[in-house]
C-alpha cells in the first residue's frame, strides 16, 4: 500500500480522485493547498498536485522539492489543453501530468507507472548502498586511513582527476571504486584498464578502440574502454607503465576530452572521469624520461596516498574480521572467530603483500579452519616456522617461549597427553577433552602429532 496525497483546492475533484485511488488499495489523503502538501511530503510516496491553488501554487511546491532526494514523485493536474503549464511542470521535476476532466483508466495507469518508478529508484538506492559496502574498506581506528576516507568523501562529487599512490595490494582499486560510488556518476559505468598487461597498439586499441584493418588482426570495428566508460569513471591501474605514444593520447583526452580510434580520423568526445593509480615513483620516472611531466601534472589534480597495511596497524584486526566475514559469506558458511593467539600473530606480521595478502590469508582460514582461527591455522610466512615446529615439552618450559609459540606448544601437550591416556584411541581422547572426534582429528593434523585412527 502506497501513501498518496492529493493537493487540489476543488473539494469535488479531491473526493473523486481519493475514491478512485482508494479502490486500488492506496492510503490517500486530500489537502486544499500546496503548504499542506509540503507538510505531508516526508511521509508521501506520490503527490497529485494541482498547479493553481491559494497560499502556495503547484510550481512553488515543485521548486521546494528541487535537490531533495527523498521528495515524493509528482503528477501535476492541469486544465484540459493547457500543455504549456504541463511542459513547464515537467521541466521543474514533475514525473507526469493528467488533464481535467479525468479518465479513471488513465489515472490508474499513470499512478501505477509512477509508483513502479519510485519503487525502482528505492531499489537502485538500496543496491548502491550494498555495492558501496561490498567495495568499500573498513575504516578501522587508524587515523591514516580515516584521512583517506575523508578525502574520498570530499572529492568524489567533483569531476577532478585523481591519482592514487600506494604499494601493490594496498587497496587502490577499492579506493577508486569508492570514489565512483560516491560520485554523481555512480549510475554510469566503472571501467578498469590495467596498463601493465598490454603494450603498444594493443593497449592503444584497448583504451581508444580501433577501426577495421587498423593493424594486423583488427578484423572488425571495436569500441575502446574510454567509450565504454562514457558518462562514468575510467580507472587506469599501473599508469606508470604507459608507453610514450599512449601517454600523449591520454594527455589529449585529459586536456581536450577528445580522442580518435586507432586507424580513424574521426574525433570523438569523451565524458569520463579519470582515476589513475601506480606503485611507481613517477617523479623518478620523469627524471629518467619514461613518463611525461605534463601528463603527471594533469593526473595529480588530487593525489591520495594509500598507506601500506604495516603503517596502519589499528586496521589489521578490523580488516581481518571484515575479510573473514566476506569470504565466509561467499563460501556459504559461518565466519570463524579469531582466537587471541591468531590476533597477536596477525598484528606481529609486517604484511609485505598488504591488504591483498591479508585477504588471501583470511580466505584460507575460512576454508581450512574450524569455528575458531588459531595461530596454527595461519600460514607459516605469517607466524614463522618456529610455531609450526614447536616441540612438546613440560608445562614449565612454556613460560620461556613467546606467546604464540607457547600457546601452540601447550595445545600440543594437552592433546598428546589425552591421546596417551586413551591409549591412542581418538574417540576416547575426544571425550576426555570435550571435543568431537572429527575436530580432534583435525587438531592432530594441525599440531603435527602422530596419527592413530583407533
Amino acid at each position: 500500500m502506497s501513501r498518496i496525497v492529493i493537493a487540489d483546492d476543488d473539494p469535488g475533484i479531491g473526493r473523486i480522485l481519493k475514491d478512485r485511488l482508494r479502490e486500488s488499495g492506496h492510503d490517500v489523503e486530500h489537502v486544499l493547498d500546496g503548504a499542506d502538501a509540503l507538510r505531508l511530503a516526508d511521509s508521501t510516496d506520490l503527490l497529485l498536485l494541482d498547479l493553481e491553488m491559494p497560499r502556495m501554487d503547484g510550481f512553488a511546491v515543485l521548486d521546494s522539492f528541487q535537490g531533495q532526494p527523498g521528495a515524493p514523485l509528482v503528477i501535476v493536474i492541469t486544465a484540459h489543453g493547457d500543455m504549456t503549464k504541463a511542459v513547464r511542470a515537467m521541466r521543474a521535476g514533475a514525473f507526469d501530468f493528467i488533464s481535467k476532466p479525468f479518465d479513471a483508466t488513465t489515472i490508474q495507469l499513470v499512478v501505477r507507472r509512477a509508483l513502479e518508478t519510485r519503487g525502482l529508484k528505492r531499489q537502485i538506492h538500496h543496491l548502491r548502498q550494498e555495492l558501496g559496502r561490498k567495495h568499500f574498506w573498513v575504516r578501522g581506528a587508524d587515523p591514516a586511513m580515516a584521512r583517506v576516507a575523508e578525502t574520498v568523501e570530499r572529492v568524489a562529487p567533483s569531476n577532478a582527476t585523481v591519482l592514487l599512490l600506494g604499494e601493490t595490494g594496498s587497496g587502490k582499486e577499492v579506493v577508486a571504486r569508492a570514489l565512483h560510488l560516491q560520485s554523481l556518476r555512480t549510475e554510469q559505468p566503472f571501467v578498469t584498464v590495467n596498463c601493465a598487461l598490454l603494450k603498444g597498439e594493443l593497449l592503444e586499441s584497448e583504451l581508444f578502440g580501433h577501426e577495421k584493418g587498423a593493424f594486423t588482426g583488427a578484423d572488425r570495428v571495436r569500441a575502446g574502454r574510454v567509450e565504454a566508460a562514457q558518462g562514468g569513471t575510467l580507472f587506469l591501474d599501473e599508469i606508470g607503465e604507459l608507453a610514450g605514444l599512449v601517454q600523449a593520447k591520454l594527455l589529449r583526452l585529459l586536456q581536450e576530452k577528445e580522442y580518435e580510434r586507432l586507424g580513424s580520423n574521426r574525433t570523438q568526445h569523451a565524458d569520463v572521469r579519470i582515476v589513475a593509480a601506480t606503485n611507481r615513483d613517477l617523479t623518478a620516472a620523469i627524471r629518467d624520461g619514461s613518463f611525461r611531466e605534463d601528463l603527471y601534472y594533469r593526473l595529480k589534480v588530487i593525489t591520495i596516498r594509500i598507506p601500506p597495511l604495516r603503517e596502519r596497524p589499528a586496521d589489521i584486526l578490523p580488516l581481518a574480521q571484515w575479510l573473514t566475514d566476506k569470504h565466509a559469506a561467499e563460501a556459504g558458511c559461518n565466519a570463524p572467530r579469531l582466537a587471541p593467539d591468531a590476533q597477536e600473530a596477525l598484528m606481529r606480521h609486517t604484511w609485505p603483500g598488504n591488504v591483498r595478502e591479508l585477504s588471501n590469508v583470511m580466505e584460507r582460514c575460512v576454508l581450512l579452519a574450524g569455528e575458531t582461527v588459531a595461530a596454527v591455522d595461519l600460514p607459516e610466512e605469517v607466524i614463522g616456522p618456529a610455531v609450526h615446529s614447536a616441540s612438546v615439552g613440560e608445562p614449565e618450559d612454556l613460560f620461556c617461549l613467546p606467546y604464540c609459540e607457547a600457546v601452540f606448544a601447550a595445545r600440543r601437550l594437552i592433546v598428546q597427553r589425552a591421546l596417551d591416556a586413551a591409549g591412542g584411541h581418538q574417540t576416547r581422547a575426544a571425550e576426555s577433552l570435550g571435543v568431537t572426534q572429527p575436530y580432534l582429528s583435525r587438531l592432530i593434523k594441525q599440531l603435527g602429532l602422530r596419527r592413530d585412527d583407533r
